[in-house]
């Protein structure tokens, strides 16, 4: 099956409120949208992003997770999660996004995206869901979804092809970043080669937590 976006999703319904150590205001709450939506360089027209220290930016303009990852979800929660309930702006489908390389390259539509990071979660994700330990179940099933970086403006639309351009020679995968910052933190000098594609705000914190770890 060739590669695919199954729905665009913008935060159609705005910022909310979600409870918890004091009220915190998230544009978690993706919808789908009809028709073609353009790619601007910080994300996509009629999308909101509440906290760009956190999510959003430039190496974070868009966020990908495929439906395969979102089946995964269903069968084990029991119950449905639409395209959007993730805080996806790009449902895929028919692409491994675990495995996808930091640095690749996608078109998608007149779009050319490039991979640069996996999604972490946060507590905002847990409260919204409602789903206790959701933070530490999202963090072992290890399938986080990947960030993109746009690199030229376009639109998109659902049932638009997903096509790899290029891909890097490094072998440091999305799955394998997202290891390394949360769950397997000696394994940090091994993002070496791909720190330029990380979105630039996390740049610094990263190198200088390779060199702590291959520093005498």
């Amino acid at each position: 099956m060739s590669a695919r976006v199954e729905a665009v999703c913008v935060a159609a319904a705005g910022v909310l409120e979600i409870p918890g150590r004091g009220p915190t205001r998230s544009a978690i709450d993706k919808r789908p949208v009809p028709g073609r939506v353009a790619v601007r360089p910080l994300g996509l027209d009629g999308d909101t992003q509440a906290n760009r220290k956190h999510h959003g930016g430039e190496g974070q303009a868009v966020y990908a997770y495929a439906a395969e990852d979102a089946a995964w979800w269903e069968a084990e929660l029991d119950r449905e999660l639409p395209a959007g309930r993730f805080g996806e702006n790009l449902r895929t489908a028919g692409i491994d996004l675990t495995a996808a390389l930091l640095g690749e390259r996608w078109e998608v539509g007149t779009a050319l995206l490039e991979v640069t990071a996996p999604r972490t979660p946060c507590a905002k994700f847990q409260a919204y869901w409602g789903v206790p330990r959701l933070v530490r179940r999202f963090t072992e099933h290890g399938a986080p979804g990947a960030y993109l970086r746009v690199l030229r403006p376009g639109d998109v639309g659902a049932g638009d092809a997903l096509t790899v351009v290029s891909r890097p020679d490094h072998g440091v995968s999305i799955g394998l970043a997202f290891r390394a910052m949360l769950t397997e933190r000696d394994r940090l000098p091994e993002l070496r080669p791909a720190l330029s594609v990380l979105p630039h705000k996390d740049q610094p914190a990263i190198a200088e937590a390779i060199a702590a770890r291959t520093t005498p």
